[in-house]
């Protein structure tokens, strides 16, 4: 009987151990993502502490359907374009406590510990009249746009620690350091143009600590919300300016091409090869459509450390067709629109693709998209809060 007792001991045991091998691989944890967004929000107002008092309290409506947006998706990180900056960064305090911590219609809040709220060059003066009116302190003579210091201002949000002693800000850089830069044919002069910051609001490099099942890692948030390519004259000071903007990423991310560059600490160069990163921002500009000079939104979509995971929609495809006008005389896909602009030909450039998420090469893309439903889905409606949609990719190491 000892011997039949021990004869069933080795075979249970010998049976445990494929058992035990498939539950451990079955049940083992999954490997850990990061949600990462840009958005839009369009909660600019004309006024400096306009928005502080509307957000103060959590009643504002606006900022209500666009948490729940953000809500929905679950996000770890977003930038946040158009939120009016106060010098106490009070505005990007209240939307993160009061309406994203706060559960919006039934979903889940998101507690977003982390924050990055740099100053901007909107609404700051300049001292020099740069639109040829013959003043110069109104909201076209600032360093970029605005009726006051900080209006459309933004923020970055993270659910991960923000190393804050290793960001980089680029506010004060002038445009005139960048070799070979679009200088408006006859427009400013030799002093005026010395003086001028090449950021309408800022360039942010904010490396972020996110864990994963294996490791940690380092993944730089690149954020910026260039000037639009528009209001303005022939010397297209504005379309020369946003193609600018956007180079300033491709020579950042350039071996060889970085050295002109200088934060506002005085540290030189560019991001060294081998860093994980994310371009985060609404860009201003279509990669197909749009009158926006595209070469260097085209030189960083193709950057070899660049992978442009192209987000789509169903709503984009299906607006094209319902809103017509400028919209059918363009030839870029409707589906990876983001921006919902004027339609009516001569008058608006139409949907366009302007905002980007666009991960490093050496980063995995589980998945993409763009909010934007499609018109029998009540979330259509919630969408139109803003002329922007939100953009997300889910990302992983490789």
């Amino acid at each position: 009987m000892k011997a039949n007792y021990t004869l069933l001991a080795v075979v249970c045991i010998g049976l445990s151990v494929p058992l035990g091998m498939y539950l451990a691989t079955r049940f083992e944890p999954a490997e850990t993502s990061v949600k990462v967004a840009t958005f839009n929000l369009a909660l600019n107002r004309s006024q400096p502490g306009e928005l502080v008092s509307e957000l103060r309290g959590g009643n504002s409506e606006a900022a209500k359907k666009l948490a729940e947006i953000i809500q929905r998706h679950h996000i770890d990180v977003i930038l946040l374009n158009e939120l009016d900056r106060d010098d106490a960064r009070e505005a990007a305090r209240l939307f993160a406590d009061e309406y994203l911590a706060v559960s919006q219609n039934g979903f889940d809040p998101i507690d977003f510990a982390f924050s990055f709220c740099g100053p901007v060059n909107t609404g700051v003066p300049s001292g020099h009249d740069l639109n040829g009116d013959g003043k110069s302190d109104g909201p076209e003579d600032a360093f970029g746009f605005g009726r006051f210091p900080g209006q459309y201002g933004m923020v970055l949000l993270s659910r991960y620690p923000i190393l804050e002693d290793k960001v980089r800000t680029f506010q004060k850089l002038p445009w005139a350091s960048m070799p070979d830069a679009l200088r408006p044919e006859g427009y400013y002069s030799d002093d005026v143009w010395r003086q001028l910051r090449l950021s309408s609001k800022s360039h942010w490099d904010v490396p972020i600590g996110i864990g994963t099942v294996k490791d940690g890692m380092i993944v730089h948030a690149l954020c910026s919300h260039p000037t639009p390519p528009a209001f303005d004259g022939e010397e297209d000071r504005n379309g020369c300016r946003n193609h600018d903007e956007i180079r300033f990423w491709v020579d950042y991310l350039s071996d060889g091409k970085s050295d002109w560059i200088q934060d506002d600490r005085g540290t030189r160069g560019g991001l060294p090869a081998g860093q994980h990163f994310v371009v985060l921002g609404d860009l201003n500009c279509d990669p197909v459509d749009g009158d926006a000079r595209r070469e260097a939104l085209l030189a960083l979509l193709g950057h070899p450390r660049v992978h442009d995971p192209a987000p789509r929609s169903l709503g984009g495809a299906e607006q094209k067709l319902k809103q017509f006008g400028a919209n059918m005389q363009q030839s870029g896909d409707a589906a990876c629109d983001t921006g919902d602009f004027d339609d009516k030909p001569g008058q608006g450039p139409g949907n366009l693709r302007v905002d980007y998420v666009l991960p490093s090469q050496d980063l995995r893309t589980l998945g993409s998209g763009v909010f934007w439903p499609k018109s029998h889905d009540p979330g259509l409606k919630l969408a139109e809060t803003s002329d922007h949609r939100l953009v997300w990719i889910d990302l992983a190491q490789r």
